[in-house]
């Protein structure tokens, strides 16, 4: 591939003590030497640093390639249960009765549609939670970075009988993409199950990402072992330890007896953890990735933004799958976070430019991933355009704009989409 400088009126390097402050550039540009940034800074220095270089004048801002930090992208042909109107206990049923016609080869397929997705709307890595291992190869050749985390729903007769011997055949077979560990959450997997796969992702080095506190109901079930999960449980004739006793403890503290929080863990949702299991979060140094609009479409409450916020949590962002979300857009998703942040009362004028940070660099420590979420020379070159003004505060500009304006996706220093 030739040296390419990729130069905008605005670029955020997502870089310096303050991020939101230094990685501002105006007409400046990226250089780009196979899958590597070769350099960044004002176009004319950039550009006279390589003076043979073809130079690709873009509109608007130049960004890290965005960090999803929770999806499912083998969902992505699921999109009808999103206009479903179930509620979340009964849209797992839906979603599970769904799976059972899926074939490998349509599995496949939606997920290849998912990273099209993603990769059309400026986002270069993504959590990805995997069902079916089917998945990993095509996500794998699609060059996305990120992490598959293999997902595990089982009591402990389930996990004998057949599960953990596919689980750990997804581990060891070689695919070509870092995987982690995601026991699937705390109502639908029991503690022997979990506690396993804990040590398991530790023995290995595995990242862990469980669902956590996305629904009202799963905290009931957690601490007294009662209400709808409880039903599902009796009715489908599983066993696990919590039932009709509960743990006594709210959904975070409970992770934590399992030893399932950590520096190397992050969660999905946590849209019903109280101050006291937030608190915990922070002092483990578990990020949580915010769904906001997928809590909306499954009415499982609203995740206390302003709370994390304020507080200090580390965040990133999500699109969950489109079984319930609207779209894959990671600016249609902190345009939703901001909404609810400002609904919630948080007044700060930082709040445009944290949620940029989460769904940069925020999702890449999120993932374990130094590399990403940032534009350094060295590092890949994984970068977005987006098509928003550039007279306005930047990171206003991508919260309010930034959805649906990506016309540019830089992965690996090739340019896999353009608009």
């Amino acid at each position: 591939m030739p040296l390419t400088v990729h130069a905008a009126p605005v670029v955020l390097t997502m870089t310096g003590d303050d991020p939101a402050r230094d990685g501002v550039l105006r007409d400046a540009a990226v250089a780009v030497d196979g899958d590597r940034i070769a350099g960044v800074g004002p176009v004319g220095e950039v550009a006279g640093r390589f003076p043979d270089a073809r130079v690709r004048r873009w509109p608007g801002v130049i960004t890290p390639g965005l960090v999803n930090a929770h999806a499912h992208l083998q969902y992505t042909d699921f999109a009808h249960l999103a206009s479903s109107g179930l509620p979340f206990p009964e849209w797992l049923l839906a979603l599970n009765r769904e799976r059972a016609g899926y074939t490998e080869a349509r599995w496949q397929e939606s997920a290849r549609r998912g990273v099209h997705l993603m990769l059309k709307s400026g986002t270069t890595a993504v959590a990805d939670v995997v069902t079916h291992a089917c998945v990993l190869v095509p996500v794998a050749r699609s060059g996305i970075r990120g992490v598959s985390y293999i997902e595990v729903l089982a009591d402990d007769a389930a996990w004998a009988a057949k599960r953990r011997d596919r689980f750990f055949a997804a581990l060891d077979t070689p695919v070509g993409r870092t995987l982690g560990v995601s026991p699937h959450t705390p109502y639908s997997v029991g503690s022997a199950v979990f506690r396993e796969l804990v040590a398991v992702a530790r023995e290995r080095g595995l990242r862990m990402h469980p669902h956590l506190a996305e629904s009202a109901d799963e905290v009931e079930f957690v601490r007294s072992g009662t209400g709808s999960f409880a039903d599902v449980h009796h009715a489908l004739g599983t066993t696990h330890e919590l039932l009709d006793a509960g743990s006594g403890l709210a959904p975070g503290g409970y992770l934590d007896t399992l030893g399932a929080l950590g520096p190397d863990v992050h969660v999905a949702h946590g849209v019903h953890l109280d101050a006291a299991d937030r608190a915990l979060l922070r002092e483990r140094g578990t990020a949580v990735a915010l769904c906001v609009r997928s809590n909306a479409t499954l009415k499982a409450g609203e995740a206390p933004v302003a709370d994390y916020l304020t507080e200090g949590s580390p965040l990133a962002l999500g699109t969950d799958s489109l079984a319930s979300g609207p779209s894959l857009d990671l600016w249609e998703e902190a345009s939703a976070v901001r909404e609810l942040a400002l609904r919630q009362g948080y007044t700060a004028p930082d709040l445009d430019a944290r949620l940029v940070t989460a769904a940069t660099l925020g999702g890449a420590q999120a993932l374990g991933l130094p590399a990403a979420g940032h534009l350094t020379e060295g590092g890949p070159a994984d970068l977005a355009v987006f098509k928003v003004p550039t007279d306005l505060d930047p990171h206003t500009s991508l919260i309010t704009h930034g959805a649906g304006s990506c016309v540019g996706t830089v992965l690996g220093g090739r340019l896999v989409h353009r608009r």
